[in-house]
């Protein structure tokens, strides 16, 4: 053989070993990122579902903290033991915080229609004062009622119903129930995401006619009350309410504050319906769970539960709490 043609061969002898180097030491780079992918999706999920049980325990603290508050006294107000946000607590591979809402010292939406689809004109003339307090315009409540009543005529001068939604990208019709989560209000006509923000903190959405608790109202929800209160009005109201409270409705209904006014809407001292929020980091992650509990004679039971995705918090610092 020719040494030309031997050092040729050689020559793609090498070409071919490095090249087949190549390939592999792709392979191999391809093979270990895909299984670095693999190990962080593995270990998300299992944060997640360490993260879920965490939050049904602290769920669990929330209902057994209710209970005991229902033998310890029959009203409920700010400085009752549910009303103390759980701080975070380290535990195994995270962090664990909550807090426990009043959804009675917020005025239910679902009061506007009862079960029939009529609708209750004391709680639609306070929904509206209630807007009005709020910068927001009246017609919401028409809006709203269209969406929740049981017919498709249009309330006026602002109702919105079939027709106004099957116009839009993508269509949808109205639901012609009750408002099975305060969320559901971002369908309707008007309700934009500024006066969704501004209503959330005095409004909810409960599956049956609630009153308000006037322990844990809001100054907007107290001032609603009647046209004729004013806030100073509001202020003496809760002044002397205090952390503690009124241990009865007779109590508040004989403020000097309400003297002469009738108040058509329900009220009471006391609440059925909480919300607990329990957020949770573990590892790279965090999840909150959203739970309604209703507390009766039979104990607490939990309506439902939300929850949110698991989400990478990795910009997080080590030992911050999660808000």
């Amino acid at each position: 053989m020719k040494p030309s043609l031997q050092k040729s061969q050689r020559g793609v002898a090498l070409v071919t070993a490095m090249l087949v180097v190549s390939l592999v030491t792709v392979a191999a780079v391809a093979m270990a990122a895909r299984q670095q992918i693999d190990v962080r999706r593995t270990a998300n999920l299992i944060h997640g579902e360490q993260a879920y049980a965490y939050a049904v325990s602290a769920e669990s603290w929330a209902r057994v903290v209710l209970r005991r508050d229902a033998k310890d006294n029959d009203y409920d107000a700010p400085d009752d033991d549910w009303a103390t946000a759980l701080p975070p607590i380290a535990v195994e591979g995270g962090l664990v915080s909550g807090r426990v809402e009043d959804q009675q010292g917020r005025f239910n939406l679902n009061n506007l229609v009862d079960e029939t689809g009529k609708v209750s004109e004391p709680d639609r003339k306070y929904f509206i004062r209630l807007l009005e307090n709020l910068g927001l315009e009246q017609e919401l409540a028409d809006r709203l009622i269209d969406w929740m009543d049981r017919d498709i005529e249009v309330r006026v001068p602002g109702g919105a119903e079939d027709q106004e939604y099957l116009l839009l990208e993508p269509s949808y019709r109205t639901a012609n129930r009750g408002l099975t989560h305060i969320s559901e209000l971002r369908l309707i006509k008007g309700f934009e995401r500024d006066a969704v923000d501004l209503l959330l903190p005095h409004v909810t959405a409960l599956p049956v006619r609630t009153p308000i608790n006037v322990n844990t109202a809001t100054n907007a929800v107290l001032l609603a009350l009647h046209p004729e209160l004013s806030g100073s009005d509001v202020d003496l109201l809760l002044e002397d309410r205090g952390d503690s409270g009124y241990q009865n409705l007779e109590e508040f209904l004989g403020h000097d504050a309400l003297a002469g006014l009738q108040l058509e809407v329900d009220l009471d001292v006391s609440t059925a319906y909480f919300r607990v929020l329990t957020d949770v980091q573990v590892g790279q992650g965090e999840a909150r769970l959203e739970s309604l509990l209703v507390r009766g004679e039979e104990g607490v039971q939990v309506i439902y539960r939300i929850r949110s995705p698991l989400r990478l918090v990795s910009a997080l610092p080590q030992g911050d709490a999660v808000n």
